[in-house]
């Protein structure tokens, strides 16, 4: 849900403002780390090699 600073400012008084857009600066850096959270996940899958660590040579 996404509320804009001018529909924020008309729902708050003017001594709740500040709160309201601390709240949105917030949300977007929530939203904002879940998504780079959600890419770095990807690339960790991508980057698994199952074909290497399956073994171990052990030489005397």
């Amino acid at each position: 849900m996404s509320v804009s600073l001018n529909a924020a400012y008309s729902q708050f008084s003017k001594s709740d403002l500040p709160l309201a857009v601390g709240i949105q600066m917030l949300s977007k850096v929530k939203e904002s780390a879940e998504a780079q959270g959600a890419q770095l996940a990807q690339m960790l899958q991508q980057s698994v090699q199952p074909h290497l660590g399956g073994s171990l040579d052990i030489r005397a």
